[in-house]
């Protein structure tokens, strides 16, 4: 795995992880690395759904990929905000 590449995944993941979070109901209380790491794992398990719905790759932008890694993240960051809250 190149520098590049795992650079990228960390932006992606920010970025997917910002916008999960964004859809998540209420307040969460984890960090912005805990927001990373849900939005990495998020990004990586949306494209094998997508990958297996075969709407992965598509003439211009993926969207419905986007939706489903968000999706994700969304219910990642909203488990982990509850289970921090459990505590």
């Amino acid at each position: 795995m190149e520098i590049s590449s795992i650079i990228s995944a960390i932006v992606i993941g920010l970025v997917i992880g910002l916008l999960g979070r964004l859809l998540a109901p209420g307040r969460q209380p984890i960090g912005v690395l805990w927001t990373i790491v849900v939005g990495i794992v998020a990004a990586f398990l949306g494209s094998a759904i997508a990958a297996g719905l075969g709407v992965a790759d598509t003439d211009g932008v993926d969207w419905i990929e986007w939706l489903i890694q968000i999706a994700l993240a969304a219910v990642g960051v909203t488990a982990l905000a509850r289970t921090r809250l459990a505590r």
